[in-house]
């Protein structure tokens, strides 16, 4: 039989299939049909479109020139809306199914909805050791510009596709952060269209009340048109360190004492249970034992949080050298863990190397194909939160996740919190040392309520001035 005659026969098979069990039952309950036949190609044709044009939009350097027409066009759009009454709220433009987050907002469909097409790396001033880029610019975007050109920021949160815009606006975190700060702290300059559509740049030295207000404000204090972010040169190998610990008070003391070292460029946790975790510390090196590199982010190795885990298995130590990139990204490809409910088989060596050049499935097409059903099962089945407590708090706050929640794994990412004006600062007058823990997956915890299980646990993180 021929190639096309078994491709036909296998999809009238599988569409026999889907019309007996129901179109809605196999969404819900074999989603990886779906995800594996349809998302993945289009994701994949979604990343060669985005990294053909900006590979085009560099090096026509066309960025920087029409930048200025783009904000003078958001502009207009504001004193449009202004000269109208101003009778509406305003928002961004950009579909509620396009962010990384969960939510789907209805406040998109009854609002003013102002267009903003700003996507490009603008410049990189090695003089100054700073990029300024627009705020739909992504890291997987930035981090492929910069490195080769050997330089990097210091703050990257893993995943490709978050933003700088969404990352400033909301929270951008990275296990480098209990040195840098969260994503805000490495920022040194904003652009912003104010609502009298007026554009404005704040700084520390100038505008500075706006320039404290902006992160966390969930763009409610004007729409983003630029960020000029610290830059600190590249290096080709991350050394990374893996520790299995057991006993949580052992896990909290040790994860504590590496995060205010200040030698280890990099401190992450991945709590397995809530007796073992592994620790890793990473450090920024240009040599690297040849036997021990690792590219985890090639298609075909297996997922980051899989990998970890045969350090704990096998309750061994070891060392390995990463490629700095792949370690930036080291929880792309699995979405850390949230991939394995969506294609159950994904770290099958198998299904690595014959589809893992796939992977991951767009998050943003993700939402938009979930439907109403999978929607409600998601919402009161499925968690995806981060809390962000004092570390002198780690303890109390796992024992709480594993009684509220009970998913594994917990993230852990440190973080230093200085005393800067704005909407976040440490409780005292002194720089704190935090720690993100992050819940992602289904909770196995019995009688499960979301609504209720949130805000108990919101009620916690206020109580420890998280």
């Amino acid at each position: 039989m021929s190639p096309v005659w078994s491709l036909c026969a296998g999809l009238l098979l599988l569409l026999l299939w889907v019309r007996h069990r129901g179109l809605e039952a196999v969404l819900v309950h074999h989603r990886w049909v779906f995800v594996c036949l349809f998302l993945l190609p289009l994701s994949i044709l979604f990343d060669v479109y985005y990294q053909l044009r900006a590979w085009a939009v560099w090096r026509l350097h066309s960025a920087p020139r029409q930048h200025a027409q783009r904000v003078r066009h958001i502009q207009a759009q504001v004193r449009e809306w202004k000269n109208e009454g101003s009778k509406r709220y305003m928002c961004t433009g950009r579909p509620g199914w396009l962010t990384v987050s969960l939510r789907v907002g209805k406040y998109k469909k009854i609002h003013k909805n102002i267009m903003i097409n700003l996507m490009d790396v603008l410049e990189v001033d090695s003089e100054r050791r700073v990029v300024r880029v627009e705020p739909l610019v992504t890291m997987g975007q930035l981090t492929a510009h910069l490195n080769p050109m050997g330089w990097t920021i210091p703050v990257v949160p893993e995943l490709d596709d978050l933003t700088v815009g969404g990352l400033i606006m909301g929270t951008g975190i990275e296990s480098s952060s209990h040195i840098y700060g969260l994503f805000q702290h490495t920022c040194v300059a904003y652009e912003l269209v104010l609502a009298d559509g007026s554009l404005v740049r704040c700084s520390p030295t100038e505008n500075s009340d706006l320039f404290y207000a902006v992160p966390w404000s969930c763009g409610t204090l004007g729409f983003l048109v630029a960020a000029e972010i610290k830059m600190i040169p590249a290096k080709k190998y991350v050394k990374i360190h893996y520790e299995p610990v057991r006993g949580l008070q052992k896990i909290c003391e040790k994860f504590t004492e590496e995060s205010k070292k200040k030698e280890n460029s990099f401190v992450e946790g991945l709590v397995y249970s809530l007796e073992e975790a592994v620790i890793m510390t990473g450090v920024l090196t240009d040599e690297a034992e040849q036997s021990k590199i690792n590219k985890i982010g090639n298609y075909y190795k297996p997922w980051f949080f899989k990998h970890v885990e045969k350090y704990l298995k096998a309750d061994r130590t070891g060392i390995e050298y990463i490629p700095s990139r792949h370690y930036y990204h080291r929880h792309t490809r699995s979405i850390f863990w949230e991939l394995q409910d969506i294609i159950p088989f994904g770290n099958n060596p198998v299904f690595r190397y014959l589809f893992g050049w796939m992977v991951p499935p767009k998050i943003s097409l993700l939402k938009l194909t979930q439907g109403e059903a999978i929607r409600k099962l998601y919402e009161q089945h499925h968690v995806v939160q981060d809390m962000l407590v004092p570390m002198k708090s780690l303890e109390k706050s796992i024992q709480t996740f594993h009684v509220d929640l009970n998913v594994y794994p917990l993230w852990l990412c440190p973080f230093i919190l200085p005393n800067n004006p704005g909407m976040v600062h440490p409780k005292g007058d002194e720089a704190e040392l935090y720690v993100d823990i992050g819940a992602y997956g289904e909770p196995k915890r019995k009688q499960f309520e979301a609504r209720a299980s949130m805000r108990q646990m919101e009620k916690f993180v206020r109580s420890v001035h998280g």
